[in-house]
C-alpha cells in the first residue's frame, strides 16, 4: 500500500503484549523480530498475522495483529512436522529418482507422505532416508515460497514426470492461489507455511514404519506407499514419545487379553468380540457398578429392538447421514418351498441400530406424559452395530458390534440445566471411581450440515454453555464439531501414560423430539416437546474395558479383577488346609481359584503373576500350623505373612464394588 504520492504508507504491527512497532512500508516477520531482538531472530520459526500463519519471508502490507511462533508455542509442532515431511520427500528423491510424491499431511504426533513408486519402499529403507534427512538439515536449504500460474504448475508437473501433483492442481478449485515452496533445487505443491530453511527443523524426528495406501483412499485407485514419521520441538519431547510408545506396546489390550484369558477376535466375526470367561466377568462386574450409579441417579432401565423399520431412521434423519454406516437387511418372509426366501413387493427395510435414541423416543411416546414426569432418564446397555470399514477396527477400540451405557432424559427446557449439572457430577464420581480424576470438556458446536434452525442452535449450545458455568467446569470449545441434531459435550479422559480418550458425552437436542413427534402435557394443558439429552458415561463397553487394561496395565483393580485371589500350595500335603482357605474366601464373595499342581510354588507365583492375578496366597507347613497365609501382591517382590481371618476380612473389605 502507498499514499497518494506513491511513497509506501506506515506499516504497524500490534505485539501479544499491546505495544505497537511502525515500520515504513511492508514489513517480513523476519524483519519485525531482527528488530525485537536477535535471540528472537534465531527462533523465530513463523508468524501469526491477524490470526493466520504467514511464512517470516511474507511482506506484510497493512496494519496488523502478529505473534511470532517459536519451537515453544505447542502450535509449533505442526509447522514443524509439515516441514519434516517435506524433508523427507525431498530424500526420497534424491535417493531413489523417479518416485513421485503425492499427499503428506500432520496426523496425530507426526506426519506420512505417499509416494508412488514401482518397487514398494520396506522398512529397510527407513534408515538410509533418514539419514539423507539429516544431511538436507545439516545444508540448512532456504524455503522460499512462490507463487503460479494454474496451467503452467500442471505442465510442469507433468513434465518431470508427478502425475499425481498435476492431478491435484487440476482438481483445485480455479479461486485457488497455487503456491510451490522452493527447498535448495527441490520443491513442492503446498499452501504453506513453511520455516525459513530446513535447518530450523532440527534432529528431533524418527521414521516410524510403512505401509500401503491407495491414491485418494480409493481401492479402486493405485496402491502407493505411505511412509510415516513422528517430529517434535526437541530431543526429550522424542524421547519421551518413543518411551510412551514403548509403554503403549507393553499395556496393549491385545496382548494383554490373550495373556489373561479375557477375550478374541476372529476373520469369520469381523469387528464383534467373543467373550471368555474370565473377560466376561469383567464385564459384568464393570457393568453391575454403572448399572448401580444409574438406579441410585434416578435412571430406569429399558430394553429396546435391535432391528427396527428404516422409517424410524428416516424420520430421525439418521438415514440420510448414517445409511452408508448401516447393516441393512429386506424385510424377508421364508419361502413354502427350499427356494430363496421371498420379499413382498411392499416389504420395507429393516435395519440394525446403531444408536438408540429413535428406539428410546418410542418408549417414551408410550401413554400420555405429564410436566410433573418430568424429567424421564431411560437407561439401556444397548446393543449396537456400525458398518465401520475393516481397516478401521481395532481390538476392543474399534469394533462392529457395541454395548454403549446409553441413556436419554426427557426433560423440560427449565430443567436443563439441572439435569446436566447433575450428569457432570455423575461422570465426575465415575470416573475417579474406574481410577481416570483428570479429564477434560470440550463444547462441541454447530456443524455445517445440521438439523434444526438457528434459534434452535442458539437455545441449545446456551443451554449447554449456562450448565457448565453453574456447575464450575472449565471447558474449550470445538467449533463445528457437534452432532447434526445438536451441541455436545465432549468428555477427554487422561491415562495412566498421559494419552486421551474422549468417552464421556452430552448432547442436547430439540430436533429428535420434534421429528419423531415426542410431546408430554405442559401446566397450560397443551402439547409440549420434552428437550432430549443424549448423555454417555464410557461410551462403550467394549473401547472403555480396552481403554481400562491399558491404563492398568492388566493389573485392574482388586474388585474388578476377573480372579481376585489364587490360592497356591508349596505341596500336595496343604490342599485340605488350601480348600478352607478358599471357603472363607468364596464366602465372603470373593472370586478365588485354587491351585494344587504339582509344580514348584516359583512356576506357580510366575504363571499367574503373568495372568495378572491380584493376589496369590501361598500355603506350606508354618502357614497350615498357625492358621496363616502367605501374601504376595501383584507388582511387589515383598511377601508377608499374616492371619488367615486378617486376610480374609482386608480382601473382602478392599474388593467391594465402589459405591462413588
Amino acid at each position: 500500500m502507498s499514499d497518494t504520492a506513491g511513497n509506501p504508507s506506515p506499516v504497524n504491527l500490534r505485539l501479544p503484549d499491546g505495544s505497537v512497532r511502525t515500520f515504513d512500508g511492508p514489513v517480513t516477520g523476519t524483519t519485525l523480530a531482527e528488530d525485537i531482538g536477535p535471540g528472537l531472530l534465531k527462533a523465530a520459526l513463523a508468524i501469526y498475522v491477524d490470526g493466520e500463519l504467514w511464512d517470516l519471508s511474507r511482506p506484510i502490507e497493512k496494519d496488523s495483529d502478529v505473534a511470532i511462533l517459536t519451537k515453544k508455542d505447542e502450535a509449533a509442532l505442526d509447522l514443524l512436522r509439515h516441514d519434516c515431511a517435506h524433508v523427507m520427500a525431498e530424500a526420497v528423491q534424491e535417493l531413489f529418482p523417479g518416485t513421485q510424491v503425492t499427499i503428506g499431511p500432520n496426523i496425530e504426533d507426526g506426519f506420512f507422505y505417499d509416494f508412488a513408486r514401482d518397487k514398494p519402499f520396506t522398512e529397510d529403507d527407513l534408515e538410509v532416508i533418514e539419514k539423507k534427512m539429516h544431511e538436507i538439515i545439516g545444508r540448512d536449504e532456504a524455503i522460499e515460497r512462490e507463487v503460479w500460474d494454474r496451467n503452467e504448475a500442471i505442465d510442469y508437473f507433468k513434465k518431470i514426470g508427478e502425475h499425481y501433483k498435476a492431478e491435484i492442481i487440476a482438481d483445485l478449485p480455479d479461486t485457488e492461489t497455487i503456491t510451490v515452496y522452493r527447498q535448495g533445487e527441490w520443491l513442492d505443491l503446498c499452501r504453506g507455511p513453511h520455516l525459513p530453511s530446513t535447518g530450523k527443523l532440527g534432529d528431533a524426528f524418527k521414521l516410524m514404519k510403512v505401509a500401503g495406501a491407495y491414491w485418494r483412499g480409493d481401492s479402486k485407485n493405485e496402491m502407493l506407499t505411505r511412509i510415516y514419521g513422528t517430529c517434535w520441538a526437541d530431543k526429550k519431547q522424542l524421547k519421551a514419545y518413543l518411551h510412551r510408545l514403548e509403554e503403549a506396546a507393553k499395556r496393549d489390550h491385545r496382548k494383554l487379553g490373550r495373556e489373561m484369558d479375557l477375550f478374541h477376535l476372529q476373520e469369520e466375526a469381523q469387528g464383534s468380540v467373543f467373550w471368555h470367561p474370565q473377560g466376561y466377568t469383567v464385564w459384568l462386574q464393570l457393568e453391575n457398578y454403572i448399572r448401580n450409579r444409574l438406579k441410585d441417579a434416578g435412571y430406569q432401565e429399558i430394553k429396546t429392538p435391535q432391528l427396527l423399520d428404516s422409517k424410524f431412521w428416516e424420520q430421525s434423519g439418521h438415514w440420510e447421514k448414517f445409511r452408508e454406516n448401516m447393516f441393512v437387511v429386506p424385510d424377508e418372509v421364508p419361502s413354502t418351498d427350499e427356494g430363496a426366501p421371498i420379499v413382498s413387493a411392499d416389504a420395507r427395510l429393516m435395519a440394525l441400530k446403531p444408536m438408540n435414541c429413535p428406539a428410546h423416543v418410542q418408549v417414551f411416546k408410550q401413554g400420555i406424559k405429564s410436566y410433573r414426569d418430568l424429567p424421564i432418564r431411560f437407561a439401556e446397555f444397548g446393543c449396537c452395530h456400525r458398518n465401520e470399514a475393516h481397516g478401521a477396527l481395532h481390538g476392543l477400540m474399534r469394533v462392529r458390534q457395541m454395548t454403549q451405557d446409553d441413556a436419554h432424559i426427557f426433560c423440560r427446557e427449565d430443567q436443563i440445566t439441572s439435569e446436566s449439572v447433575a450428569f457432570c457430577d455423575l461422570l465426575s464420581s465415575i470416573y475417579r471411581d474406574l481410577g481416570f480424576p483428570d479429564f477434560k470438556v470440550l463444547l462441541a458446536t454447530r456443524p455445517d450440515v445440521r438439523a434444526g434452525t438457528d434459534e434452535v442452535w442458539d437455545r441449545a449450545e446456551k443451554g449447554l454453555e449456562e450448565a457448565l458455568n453453574t456447575a464450575g467446569i472449565e471447558f474449550d470449545y470445538a467449533p463445528g464439531e457437534g452432532a447434526f441434531y445438536g451441541p455436545k459435550l465432549e468428555f477427554h479422559l487422561s491415562d495412566a501414560i498421559g494419552r486421551t480418550w474422549q468417552c464421556g458425552t452430552l448432547q442436547l437436542d430439540f430436533v429428535l423430539p420434534e421429528r419423531l413427534d415426542a410431546t408430554y402435557i405442559g401446566e397450560d394443558g397443551s402439547k409440549h416437546r420434552p428437550v432430549m439429552l443424549h448423555r454417555a458415561v464410557l461410551g462403550t463397553l467394549e473401547r472403555f474395558l480396552g481403554i481400562m487394561i491399558e491404563h492398568y496395565a492388566g493389573r485392574l483393580p482388586l474388585w474388578l479383577a476377573p480372579t481376585q485371589v489364587v490360592v497356591a500350595t508349596i505341596t500336595q500335603s496343604f490342599d485340605a488346609y488350601a480348600q478352607k482357605v478358599v471357603d472363607q474366601l468364596e464366602a465372603k464373595g470373593m472370586r478365588v481359584k485354587i491351585d494344587l499342581r504339582n509344580e514348584k510354588i516359583n512356576y506357580k507365583v510366575r504363571e499367574h503373576s503373568h495372568a495378572k492375578v491380584p493376589v496369590i496366597l501361598v500355603v506350606g507347613q508354618r502357614e497350615m500350623e498357625q492358621n496363616q497365609v502367605s501374601v504376595r501382591r501383584l507388582g511387589s517382590k515383598d511377601q508377608t505373612v499374616v492371619d488367615l481371618d486378617t486376610i480374609v476380612t482386608e480382601l473382602s473389605t478392599e474388593a467391594k464394588m465402589p459405591q462413588g
